[in-house]
């Protein structure tokens, strides 16, 4: 039957006739949809957005704070390493002179050591010497163990100096007596040879001065 008012509803005991805030199934459904793409819409983007954000903060924060003690720790890393290698240098330094040091302190005991022993022994090359001057080195068994000797010391760098018209040195020559004349002054008589133990002076030779030969 057709309604004679139009103003008046068909129900109007219906929900949707006597509730103005009520809605449909089909709008419930409806606002339903629209609710979830919205939710859908924000949480693809803001969330995202917020979290990368967040992300890029706290990565930048870490990557900062990590390159202030980064920048601090490498630096006293170079300082530590520098410090280590000066130190290493300098006791490599001062080890390589110590070895240097003691080779030459040991080097020079020896030579020393050794030039004592020699320098005792020069009495019986002088004796030698007189022997030899009076003939009796001529042959026999003396003149063996003379040559022996002999061979025996100058092994060890003793070498003898001071020979008749050498120049006169007073630093390796004794003078007993001056003969000379003239400014010029060599050595006339060798009364005592003088030794030299490599570069190292052992004993003087003991000499008369006298002039240059003028004939040689």
């Amino acid at each position: 039957m057709s309604n004679p008012n139009p103003q008046m509803p068909t129900d109007p005991g219906a929900p949707e006739n006597n509730d103005e805030q009520y809605v449909s199934p089909d709008q419930a459904e409806s606002l339903a949809d629209e609710a979830a793409e919205t939710e859908a819409l924000e949480a693809d983007e803001d969330p995202l957005s917020v979290a990368a954000e967040e992300d890029l903060g706290d990565v930048v924060s870490e990557e900062t704070d990590a390159d202030a003690d980064g920048d601090g720790m490498v630096s006293d890393a170079e300082m530590q390493l520098a410090e280590r290698t000066e130190d290493l240098q300098r006791l490599s330094a001062e080890y390589t002179n110590y070895r240097r040091r003691t080779e030459r302190e040991r080097a020079q005991v020896a030579d020393q050591a050794k030039a004592s022993v020699l320098t005792q022994l020069l009495p019986l090359l002088d004796d030698l010497e007189l022997a030899e001057q009076h003939g009796d080195l001529a042959e026999g068994p003396l003149k063996a163990f003379a040559d022996k000797f002999r061979a025996l010391v100058e092994g060890q760098s003793l070498t003898a100096f001071g020979a008749e018209g050498d120049p006169f040195d007073p630093e390796v020559h004794e003078a007993v007596q001056d003969l000379s004349t003239g400014d010029t002054k060599v050595v006339g008589t060798v009364l005592r040879k003088g030794y030299r133990v490599g570069d190292r002076l052992v004993r003087n030779a003991m000499v008369i001065i006298a002039d240059p030969d003028t004939d040689s």
